[in-house]
């Protein structure tokens, strides 16, 4: 898997380097060289402290962007047994950039569906680099009623850019299929939890994102457009970008304040790519225990409480 080296992790992989020849020379010419390789392991633990002690908002975007990232088919693999891929929605085709299926989550036998990328150009071609068509939305609609049917819970992860904005999504009616998921979701008869895993891009997240909980990953963004799209249109520029995510409030304190998340789920130090079983751990800890509340209210109750949180969502002058 490809080691990304982002910027601001730079000062941590130099002594890590320097780290690892201390290693190299205290093996190679037998040299007791404790005190130093111990205060060097001292020094990077500050280092890194120091680092993802204070990140900026567009230092969490690329983290949330990172390569070696785990991807929703990842923590599948990781924090669900017994998963049973479903394809097509049934009208026109099967989109591989939203895989969804059967799985159980921590004994709970749940519908999951998600937002998938490529590490390659090869897979990334296959997943149309994590862009649903309107056949990603129309089947994770038929799995919603699915689950609605057989009274299973509905799990969705999202990591999206965005929904992709071809010709030929626009002629399939991309816009109408993640606005009849919004409606749809709404009034859906079964518990709901969505979880934003990596980027969170504006209708394309929304298409799986209106549930009884909304969750983030601590490293993940949720936004209205991207960072790079927002420097574009007020600053002519994508070098604006780094001002633009600080403006755009897309991190997970700053949304969990605004109430628009409902709790952020912690990440292992340097973010998930980092350990990505200790990720999938608290995924599936935080899926179990919201779900074991969520099945245990009145399904009218669970309904008027989503409609309320949606619409106490921003502020308005009349």
């Amino acid at each position: 898997m490809n080691k990304q080296t982002l910027d601001f992790e730079k000062p941590i992989v130099e002594l890590e380097q320097k780290l690892g020849e201390l290693l190299r020379q205290s093996e190679e010419r037998k040299i007791d060289l404790r005190s130093e390789i111990e205060s060097m392991q001292r020094k990077i633990e500050a280092t890194r402290e120091r680092v993802y002690g204070s990140l900026t908002a567009w230092q969490r975007v690329q983290i949330s962007r990172h390569i070696a990232r785990p991807f929703f088919l990842d923590y599948v693999r990781m924090a669900c047994t017994d998963f049973v891929e479903l394809k097509g929605d049934r009208l026109f085709g099967d989109d591989a950039s939203m895989p969804g299926g059967l799985a159980t989550i921590g004994g709970i036998r749940c519908v999951v569906i998600g937002q998938q990328k490529g590490r390659d150009m090869k897979e990334n071609l296959l997943r149309n680099f994590g862009s649903p068509h309107p056949e990603g939305y129309r089947k994770a609609l038929r799995l919603m009623r699915m689950a609605e049917k057989f009274g299973f819970p509905f799990v969705a992860f999202i990591d999206t850019p965005g929904a992709y904005p071809g010709i030929g999504a626009e002629e399939r009616h991309i816009a109408e299929a993640i606005a009849v998921n919004i409606r749809d979701m709404m009034a859906l008869r079964t518990p709901i939890v969505s979880i934003v895993i990596g980027e969170g891009g504006s209708g394309g997240a929304l298409g799986i994102g209106v549930a009884d909980r909304v969750l983030m990953l601590e490293n993940a963004y949720y936004s209205v457009i991207s960072p790079e799209g927002c420097a574009a249109i007020l600053w002519k520029h994508r070098k604006h970008a780094p001002e633009a995510a600080e403006a755009l409030k897309l991190c997970a304190p700053d949304l969990v304040k605004m109430g628009l998340v409902d709790g952020v789920i912690p990440e292992p130090a340097g973010g998930a790519h980092c350990d990505p079983e200790q990720a999938a751990d608290n995924i599936r800890a935080t899926i179990e225990k919201e779900l074991q509340i969520l099945s245990k209210t009145p399904i009218e109750k669970l309904l008027t409480s989503r409609y309320e949180k949606f619409r106490r969502m921003g502020v308005f002058e009349e």
